[in-house]
């Protein structure tokens, strides 16, 4: 007998999330090569920029896995778009991930209406798209050889 439930269980999630990368780690040997190493860690990447009052100006909230970055977040006040600072966060992350962690390639989502453009100026190709998620709306997977 089973019992479903749906709740926020902060507990439960990292269990599962553990026992689903353990299952992937056995069946690949990619990753299980990683094991043990830097890699094979997901690790946090953020990169800041503060305006002359110290208020947040932009962002990138990212992480690094198995010789990827993952952009999860790039955002720029719009006071301050057109300026560069938006390149300037997604170069930063991408050199700090190359240089620093051992990246080789980068990936991100975006919807149609928000950057497919911009990162297609930074060398990103697009690897997948997906119409009407949400509705209405196209979302584009995209990724960029760093090396």
């Amino acid at each position: 007998m089973f019992r479903i439930e749906a709740e926020v269980d902060k507990e439960r999630r990292d269990l599962l999330r553990s026992r689903l990368r353990d299952t992937n780690t056995a069946a690949s040997p990619v990753l299980a090569a990683l094991r043990g190493t830097p890699a094979a860690r997901e690790v946090p990447l953020h990169v800041w920029a503060l305006d002359e009052y110290g208020d947040l100006a932009g962002g990138l909230v990212g992480h690094t896995w198995a010789t990827w970055l993952h952009v999860t977040y790039l955002w720029v006040d719009e006071r301050h778009r057109g300026a560069g600072l938006g390149s300037r966060l997604l170069a930063r992350a991408e050199r700090t991930a190359r240089d620093k962690r051992d990246c080789r390639a980068a990936r991100l989502e975006t919807w149609d209406f928000q950057a497919p453009h911009f990162y297609r100026r930074h060398g990103y190709e697009v690897a997948g798209v997906i119409p009407d998620y949400p509705p209405g709306i196209t979302e584009y997977t995209l990724t960029k050889r760093l090396t």
